[in-house]
């Protein structure tokens, strides 16, 4: 069943060759809401196998390993490619609504299916140098897809975006030349079987130059600035899908290569995690208070809330790293919700600046409610699935006597439930500041990709308990590395 392992990559690359062969935008529409679910279906039955028979691994083209390319699902990487189905799933509804002629006829469908195809690859890929290569791929879909319409606004941000994307590039590729210098390995099992005879000093400097570079891709502090001017640029269907997945693919590699890799000296790499963690939460929510363009806002929260999925990597502690997995999961899901939502809004009101926006919740009531399912998750509250990741983060912090986090967090969450506030207060609450007038046409399939994304995180929230037990797993084989390389390499660590 190994062709289970590579389904989520050929489906998005087969998908995304027959949206270029066939010109028909009608085709390309049906085409891609297909091929989402069709990821989404592939991804379920891979998570399925891992579960039931552990960690997955093939060689391509029957090249063993560490000399071949390598392909390996574990639970964290099969969950990861699950939730980018699900996400990919309610972009492509919501892109199916919106109708934006302009981007479909300039290859929307074929660049957000190499997207896709690049997402997966970077959390599949058992090798550091073609994790390179998969970030290069999705650096090449995500900035074509970020100036496709040739906006002032869209070329502004998709230069910052391709500088920051560029030099951390660079950075990702100088580290894995002086680590190859080091070991003489590139294979990330393979790798770990080696890191013992590298000098501390070395390994110390490699461990900083992965940090920096995924730390970049990830945009946590300092590197956060890119994230806001660029994400907003967009149409909403392309920053929803950009949120959803690509700051999780920085946190992944961060994940995967401090657990499997830099483990040698914890109390200075995974502290200084925990430090930027912190100051990710903190600045990343206090800048999105000051703002007062919606998805700007939702950038901010977006910068803050990967501050919570390194939190549980900085603790390393079994409790903390389920906290991670499952705040992550949950995070790609409530963010591509909101930023649809926010698109959405932008279609009633035709903006969404706050100042200028108002009177919903009495022409639209059922919109409010909408609204607050996924904005309870982001800022914690129960019953929602943000609640649960964050509970176990907190009693993995509190567990560690880790009590200066934990404070963060907890605030943070109370900032986060502020801002979702003064958001509710502005658009829904007050009165409108001008006649709403009639809303245009074609709005009402908008509403139901964000529906389905709502109703999953309180579905998750209701019932967590098969997700958390997903991440746990997760969490054993992260700290047990023993498991992976066996798969990978036939040996046990």
């Amino acid at each position: 069943m190994s062709w289970l392992l590579v389904l989520p990559l050929l489906i998005p690359l087969a998908t995304g060759i027959l949206c270029l062969v066939l010109a028909s935008r009608p085709a390309q529409r049906v085409l891609g809401l297909v091929g989402a679910l069709s990821l989404l279906g592939s991804a379920l039955a891979l998570l399925i196998q891992v579960n039931a028979r552990g960690i997955q691994a093939v060689q391509v083209g029957n090249w063993p390993a560490p000399f071949g390319i390598t392909f390996v699902a574990d639970h964290l990487s099969a969950l990861m490619v699950l939730i980018t189905g699900v996400v990919a799933v309610a972009v492509a509804l919501y892109a199916l609504a919106t109708g934006d002629e302009l981007r479909e006829h300039l290859g929307y469908y074929p660049l957000s299916q190499l997207l896709l195809f690049g997402v997966n690859g970077a959390f599949l890929t058992g090798d550091l140098f073609n994790l390179y290569v998969w970030f290069e791929v999705l650096l090449l879909a995500s900035f074509v897809l970020m100036i496709l319409g040739g906006s002032k606004a869209q070329l502004t941000g998709g230069v910052k975006y391709f500088a920051v994307s560029l030099f951390s590039s660079i950075l990702f590729l100088v580290a894995v030349g002086l680590l190859y210098g080091a070991t003489g390995a590139l294979n990330m099992a393979d790798l770990a079987t080696r890191m013992g005879s590298v000098a501390p000093g070395l390994l110390t400097a490699l461990a900083m130059l992965f940090l920096g570079a995924f730390g970049l891709k990830a945009a946590v502090f300092p590197f956060f600035f890119w994230l806001p001017a660029s994400y907003p640029a967009p149409p909403v269907m392309i920053s929803a899908l950009f949120a959803g997945l690509l700051t999780k693919v920085g946190v992944y590699a961060l994940i995967r290569v401090f657990t499997l890799l830099f483990t040698q000296d914890v109390g200075f790499t995974h502290g200084l995690i925990l430090w930027i963690a912190g100051l990710t939460l903190f600045l990343g929510v206090l800048m999105a208070l000051a703002q007062g363009e919606l998805r700007r806002l939702l950038s901010f929260q977006l910068v803050s809330h990967i501050g919570y999925m390194l939190m549980g990597l900085g603790i390393l502690s079994p409790l903390a790293l389920t906290g991670s997995v499952f705040y992550a999961l949950n995070h790609m899901i409530v963010i591509a919700a909101l930023f649809l939502l926010a698109g959405l809004l932008q279609r009633l009101q035709g903006t969404t600046v706050l100042v200028r926006m108002g009177g919903l919740y009495r022409s639209h009531p059922w919109l409010a409610v909408l609204f607050l399912l996924p904005a309870f998750s982001l800022a914690g509250l129960p019953p929602f699935s943000g609640f649960w990741a964050k509970f176990t983060l907190v009693a993995a912090g509190l567990q560690a006597g880790q009590y200066a986090i934990v404070t963060v967090a907890l605030l943070v969450g109370l900032l986060t439930l502020l801002s979702m506030g003064l958001v509710f207060a502005e658009v829904f609450w007050k009165d409108a500041p001008q006649a709403l007038g009639q809303a245009p046409g074609g709005w009402g399939g908008l509403v139901v990709p964000v529906v389905l994304l709502a109703v999953l995180t309180l579905g998750i929230g209701l019932w967590a308990e098969p997700l958390l037990g997903l991440s746990q797993a997760a969490a054993r084989e992260l700290l047990e590395p023993g498991r992976y390389i066996e798969a990978v390499l036939g040996v046990s660590r």
